[in-house]
């Protein structure tokens, strides 16, 4: 008979584990996924095309009902997870019931992080991470007039701010530090960026310290107070300042947790039965928030529930965005540094930026904006330390460029 496989979450993670279960294992579980979103598993990469009004909820499903019934999936959404039973090897929902596994997959993602500032409970204060959240944005975009901020110049704030803008809300985008997307992108990429989002109809405001949200005498949103004594007038204030990992029902489980819940190179937890992958799981003091990381962790856990021989040793982190067609690609170590060297290509006309970062010969980061077409062969060079002193000096002009040369 089939074992029960458990998955607890109900996102990008999950659906691509079934995925890949499916091609590889169908039918060697009994397969059922609990979600705590009363959705069908979405492509959160995809909210601020639908804030925008670009596509609809239903465009972003990653996966249409019959998708999940003809592989066998059981679905159990819109009543979340409460406990795990590690004992009776049992997850227990909010309504009471309980499911048996004989392992079990936490894939519960994370949720956005509310930053310590007075005024955080005003009406009018939102995050940006779920439809639910999409839904509440919309209704208030609806009103005419109404005017935005979004705190936090990464990868939510960005999608927030230019989603926002293309409701028709006057936004503003504010953020800490001296550039949008420091982790991701070196000052020159950064530059072009925030030359692109303001074209989008975005005031962008750097180095910008909030110090409260304020609001009138019925609770109401006014404005977001900078530490500098500024105001930015708004009747919305969406926060948009990163992730914490959902590890809470592992930790109440007697898992080892820390910033994420701690897995091995099998991705594995502390309990042999229970595996985490995705933005919950912690690998090697890396809680990875972003998409590729996640699918890389389900393609190996499905070839371990499949029976095959597979470890997870970490992966190059990269980003690929394109909110309302602005393009950036990073990929590698990015901050240089000594004992690196840099081709860069720049053509300010067209909007084009190529930095490619060098050490020991070979490629060790990448930051593209504007044609990003040769991020996935630049990931490829990094990934597989690939030696570049021979397409060096073709290297900034891509694979074709290379390939014709050679």
């Amino acid at each position: 008979m089939s074992e029960p496989l458990l998955i607890i979450g109900n996102g990008m993670a999950a659906a691509k584990l079934c995925e890949e279960l499916a091609q590889r294992a169908l039918g060697r579980h009994a397969v059922a996924v609990i979600g705590a979103e009363p959705h069908l598993a979405y492509n959160r990469v995809l909210l601020s095309e639908v804030l925008a009004g670009h596509m609809t909820a239903a465009d972003a499903q990653m996966k249409p009902a019959s998708w999940w019934r003809d592989r066998g999936v059981t679905l159990q959404y819109g009543t979340p997870a409460a406990a795990i039973d590690r004992a009776s090897r049992a997850v227990v929902l909010a309504d009471g019931r309980r499911l048996p596994y004989a392992r079990l997959v936490l894939a519960t993602g994370s949720h956005p992080i509310r930053l310590p500032l007075p005024g955080m409970d005003l009406d009018g204060v939102h995050t940006f991470r779920d439809l639910k959240d999409v839904a509440a944005l919309l209704a208030a975009a609806a009103v005419p007039g109404t005017r935005a901020v979004v705190i936090g110049g990464g990868l939510l704030g960005l999608e927030a701010s230019v989603g926002l803008a293309g409701a028709g809300v006057k936004t503003s985008l504010v953020h800490l530090m001296d550039r949008l997307m420091e982790r991701q992108l070196d000052p020159a990429a950064a530059g072009f960026l925030r030359r692109a989002v303001e074209a989008k109809g975005v005031e962008v405001l750097l180095q910008a310290a909030s110090d409260a949200i304020e609001g009138d005498g019925d609770g109401r949103v006014t404005g977001l107070r900078l530490k500098d004594g500024g105001v930015v007038a708004a009747d919305l204030v969406v926060v948009a300042c990163g992730v914490t990992p959902n590890a809470d029902l592992a930790r109440a489980a007697g898992l080892e947790v820390k910033r994420g819940i701690l897995v091995d190179d099998t991705l594995s937890t502390s309990d042999p039965a229970i595996y985490a992958i995705g933005e919950c799981a912690e690998h090697r003091g890396i809680a990875y928030g972003l998409v590729a990381p996640a699918y890389e962790q389900a393609r190996v856990l499905a070839r371990r529930l499949a029976g095959e021989e597979a470890r997870y040793e970490g992966s190059v982190v990269a980003t690929n965005l394109k909110v309302s067609g602005v393009p950036v690609f990073s990929a590698g170590d990015v901050t240089g540094g000594e004992g690196t060297e840099d081709i860069v290509l720049t053509d300010q006309g067209l909007g084009v930026y190529r930095r490619l970062i060098v050490k020991d010969g070979l490629l060790a980061g990448a930051v593209l904006f504007g044609d990003t077409a040769d991020g996935l062969f630049y990931l490829d060079l990094i990934t597989k330390r690939t030696p570049i002193t021979a397409m060096r000096a073709d290297l900034a002009f891509g694979r074709d460029a290379i390939a014709a040369a050679a």
